[in-house]
């Protein structure tokens, strides 16, 4: 196997990520649950292109909402551990655990070894022969290795957040679960025991060796259920994990650290909602980005800067699809509702922010949905937009006239909106003059001259070009501070504001002034590998997984290359087991915060790789 690209040696069903199977050293105790709550660390991701189900390393699914990510989730024990849902499957008896997920794939293999015995889980969030199914199914089969080991496992809907009361009915065709318009069906084979249980699903078995069992939910909203016949669902896992290898065969990275590289472009796959191309951000609602609450969003949104950031990944690697149909749902939402810091999966304007009825993640409140920085002014977003069009057709495809159009538009829009103050990239209730917003336009407008030079846009390019210098020229007088020997937050702020390192990768600056704000933020921001936002925030939330990352790449930019290397090493010794990346890091304990898996938090660490790539050694 090479280090990278995800092409497969030996048995294919049974290759693993890493070096076959676990020795025993790897094996360790599950998560220890606080009143029912597991640790953030502890979670896997699955999907199928509509939904993300987060398992714990105890074998409970903990989130699921069904039958897309942005819809009220049936199971979300992550955020309501009494009332909130779960699917459970693991030994009745203790247990250590090892998992990893097959090579290449978001097929996820989790094995439990007791005294007696030892069995192994493999989930996934079944596929169809033409891409995505029409239909949620989440598919765990279970393979008796060795010995015997009692098993137990349970399907309990929750109440949707506060909102509904689940049921059990029995049918022609066997039990199915309903919760607020989602009809749930429990298929099962092998020999185990199916109870009904009020408002959940539960039952029992005992794995031998080479025994094979299979738990299966096959979920609707609003429509008739499919109940898959449970060998068919048994085939369609296998199905899923050649669809991801397929997928893998066509990603092309040859660059260092190229495991953690795939891994974070499977799980930015993942969060692409294929009915329209949206990248969301987050595949969950209000985990607390501080162990004091107060900082709890809702992510299951579609940011055009996580968009920009995706495609730059996306053209790195080579691939088409994932390319076109983000740039298209960029542009179609944009032309459809003017420009916005961010859009429902589907295309539409979020509709506010409403408080759930549920404690939320350890009782840290509140579980929301919806996010405030609707309708905020960010100016950031006008150099997005542009470097996502650049990028496409710098990867030899074409405009249309209207697309050429709209854009020039905006590039006029950005050239006049520099001057005004905005919310800036953290999504900040004080509206300033920031740094990295007045940079996001001078990034507009550099692309934007591009885009003219190569005749994909009209316009007046030596226009845009001026206002881009102009732009360059105040933030060198007014930004830099000599004393302290960094780029500022904002004029005549003694603040720092680690989102000033994306513009060594958008070109701005990449010479000493850069390289010594590298320096600053990191003796003020910094501990260890790990970055905060910007001045103050240590004291108020978790360290940025994406900024550190940033940093790498800035590093490497101005000519530090091996400082850099050493400094990415450091970092993604920080992921937890299976390669998953959340949206903070507490950088005293080591522990997850904030929504995960974290879009942007894995497309940090992507373009931090290829930023190597793009570099010479020292």
């Amino acid at each position: 196997m090479t280090d990278g690209l995800g092409h497969l040696d030996g048995d294919a069903d049974h290759a693993r990520e890493g070096s076959g199977h676990a020795a025993s050293e790897d094996l360790r105790e599950p998560c220890a649950r606080i009143d029912g709550y597991a640790p953030l660390r502890t979670y896997a991701a699955l999907g199928d292109g509509r939904t993300v189900a987060l398992v714990a390393d105890d074998g409970r699914v903990d989130w699921l909402p069904l039958p897309d990510l942005d819809t009220p989730p049936v199971f979300a024990a992550l955020v309501d551990a009494e009332n909130g849902g779960q699917v459970e499957l693991a030994p009745t008896v203790p247990f250590q655990v090892r998992r990893e997920y097959l090579v290449g794939t978001n097929v996820l293999a989790t094995t439990f070894v007791t005294d007696d015995g030892e069995v192994r889980i493999t989930d996934a969030m079944n596929t169809g022969t033409a891409g995505r199914l029409p239909w949620s199914e989440l598919a765990r089969r279970i393979e008796g290795l060795r010995g015997t080991v009692p098993m137990a496992w349970r399907v309990r809907p929750g109440t949707v957040l506060g909102t509904a009361s689940p049921w059990v009915q029995d049918t022609v065709h066997g039990l199915v679960l309903h919760d607020d318009g989602v009809t749930v069906g429990v298929r099962t084979a092998g020999d185990m025991t199916v109870v009904p249980e009020g408002q959940s699903v539960s039952g029992s078995f005992t794995a031998t060796p080479a025994s094979r069992h299979l738990l299966v939910l096959a979920a609707t909203a609003g429509e008739p259920v499919f109940l898959p016949d449970p060998d068919d669902a048994d085939r369609g896992l296998d199905r899923t994990a050649d669809n991801w290898r397929a997928w893998t065969r066509e990603f092309h990275y040859d660059g260092p650290w190229g495991k953690a590289v795939q891994r974070s472009a499977l799980t930015l796959k993942l969060l692409l909602h294929a009915p329209t191309g949206a990248i969301a951000a987050a595949a969950t609602t209000s985990v607390p980005e501080s162990l004091a609450g107060g900082k709890n969003w809702d992510y299951r949104y579609a940011w055009v800067r996580d968009a920009a950031y995706t495609l730059d990944a996306w053209i790195g690697f080579g691939l088409r699809e994932e390319v076109h149909a983000a740039t298209a749902w960029v542009l179609r939402t944009l032309r459809e509702h003017g420009m916005r810091v961010f859009f429902t999966l589907d295309g539409r304007l979020p509709e506010g922010q409403e408080e759930a009825l549920a404690p939320g993640w350890r009782g840290i409140g509140p579980v929301l949905t919806g996010n405030r920085a609707d309708g905020q002014l960010q100016l950031g977003i006008y150099g997005d937009l542009l470097a996502v069009v650049r990028g496409y057709v710098d990867a030899g495809n074409l405009l249309d006239a209207d697309t050429g159009r709209l854009l020039a538009g905006i590039a006029d829009q950005a050239a006049d909106a520099w001057h005004r103050p905005d919310a800036g990239m953290w999504e900040l209730t004080e509206e300033r003059h920031y740094t990295t917003s007045k940079l996001g336009c001078w990034q507009a407008l550099r692309c934007a001259v591009h885009l003219a030079e190569q005749g994909q846009i009209p316009g007046n390019a030596e226009r845009w070009a001026a206002e881009a210098e102009r732009i360059a020229d105040w933030v060198r007088e007014h930004c830099w501070s000599e004393e302290r020997g960094a780029y500022l937050m904002y004029p005549g702020a003694d603040a720092l504001d680690a989102s000033i390192l994306l513009h060594a990768r958008s070109g701005f600056d990449t010479g000493q002034r850069m390289s010594r704000t590298i320096d600053a933020l990191r003796t003020e921001l910094g501990t260890g590998p790990l970055l905060h936002r910007y001045t103050g925030m240590p004291q108020e939330e978790g360290s940025f997984v994406a900024c550190a990352f940033w940093g790498v790449a800035a590093m490497a930019l101005v000519g530090r290359v091996d400082e850099a290397r050493e400094w990415m090493d450091d970092l993604l010794a920080q992921a937890n087991d299976v390669g998953i990346w959340p949206e903070m890091i507490d950088a005293r304990t080591g522990d997850f915060l904030g929504n995960l898996p974290q879009a942007l938090s894995h497309l940090a660490l992507v373009q931090a790789a290829l930023t190597f790539t793009e570099t010479p050694e020292d």
